[in-house]
């Protein structure tokens, strides 16, 4: 699809943010494990952490295919401010335009536009990943509002958010799941652990533990029990988010591969002039196209609510994401493996970037669904079409 001049510019000014106020800094960012405040203050001020939110609250409310391109952008400077970016405009905000109360809407949407609070999705469990029917944590009634206990897993921005979207169980089985905005600074939250990982360093994995916690009885985003409806439609917007990242990660290993392949000499030839290195640069550039088509269309037909029909390809707007974020994770993967291939025995090493790029990019099939989970969601979709039809 042809971008318009908006979307171009928007997409410059990203990577033109990423070159000067991320890249220069990615290698110390991983070493230490951390984000600096800075760079949220100044995301904040370039709008970026107001993508999607509605102009009337503060945001930018650009079209979904440009939010995309602007986090791609980003995680083209750094996987782990992708990420960030991803979930903060992602799930969370989608879930407060889609499902918040004008109360709720006037609370936090102006504050995450601003940065003032980031945003942060607590679905996850240790025995509950992608089977919401295993959630434990749990939230009960008490006087006009809820009191919440339980642990959630692999929070990202989990110690740094204002703002928690926290899925927990109000009664039996999938229907009695609810989504409560919980604000990070209430007693009775605690930090009980952060995961080291492979990739993605210097992004919050966070465990957080819910102590008797009392929630107002505002704090329920949409009605009792349709927690899994609002978790289900902030997926969609939440996996074309990581599908953006992963793109991101895919250009940076691509662009450096160019550059390595066209210096590094062997036998007197440039590495860019031996036929194996061309056909891995061709692969490179194929499948980041590819999966960038995809985005772009699934991206076209969420905001506009019309799927493009045809053969068996799925129909569902979730199978459809699902789709578009494991063929670009995937994609991150290959293209970072082939970068280290170029780069030979220098691509093992700390000192060169693709070794981090494979590193975050792995983490890209696994979060927001494990791309196993996501292709069954995939095939079931299909299957009930073609017995449909």
């Amino acid at each position: 699809m042809a971008l318009t001049s908006e979307q171009l510019e928007i997409r410059a000014m990203a990577r033109e943010f990423a070159a000067g106020e991320i890249r220069p800094h990615v290698e110390a960012w991983d070493a230490h494990r951390a984000l600096p405040e800075a760079i949220f203050g100044k995301l904040a001020e370039l709008g970026f952490l107001g993508l999607r939110a509605p102009e009337d609250h503060g945001g930018l409310e650009l079209d979904l295919v440009t939010a995309l391109l602007a986090v791609e952008a980003l995680s083209w400077g750094d996987a782990s401010v992708g990420l960030t970016a991803a979930i903060h405009n992602g799930p969370v905000t989608r879930a407060l335009v889609a499902f918040g109360s004008p109360g709720q809407r006037d609370t936090w949407l102006p504050k995450l536009a601003s940065g003032e609070a980031i945003g942060a999705f607590a679905l996850s469990e240790e025995e509950a990943g992608s089977d919401p029917s295993a959630l434990a944590c749990a939230a009960h009634p008490s006087g006009d509002g809820w009191t919440l206990s339980g642990e959630k897993r692999w929070v990202t921005n989990g110690e740094r958010a204002g703002l928690l979207l926290v899925f927990a169980r109000t009664g039996e089985g999938r229907d009695g799941i609810s989504a409560f905005l919980v604000d990070r600074s209430q007693p009775g939250i605690e930090v009980v652990g952060r995961e080291r990982t492979l990739g993605l360093s210097a992004s919050e994995s966070i465990t957080l533990r819910f102590q008797d916690l009392a929630l107002s009885g505002d704090a329920l985003l949409g009605a009792q029990g349709e927690g899994w409806k609002v978790a289900s439609d902030a997926l969609v917007v939440g996996r074309l988010m990581v599908a953006a990242q992963s793109l991101g990660v895919a250009e940076a290993a691509f662009e450096h591969s160019l550059r390595y392949a066209g210096e590094r000499e062997q036998f007197g030839t440039p590495l860019s002039g031996f036929g194996a290195i061309q056909e891995k640069l061709a692969g490179m550039a194929q499948r980041i196209a590819q999966s960038r088509a995809l985005l772009q269309q699934v991206a076209g037909e969420v905001e506009s609510g019309e799927l493009v029909q045809g053969g068996s390809f799925p129909r569902s707007l979730p199978a459809r994401a699902a789709m578009s974020k494991v063929a670009a994770s995937e994609t991150a993967m290959w293209v970072a493996d082939e970068a280290v291939q170029i780069f030979g025995g220098y691509g093992y090493m700390r000192d060169y970037p693709v070794e981090k790029l494979m590193r975050d990019a792995k983490g890209t099939e696994i979060y927001e669904g494990t791309n196993e989970v996501l292709r069954w969601l995939v095939a079931r979709d299909a299957i009930r079409e073609a017995g449909e039809g």
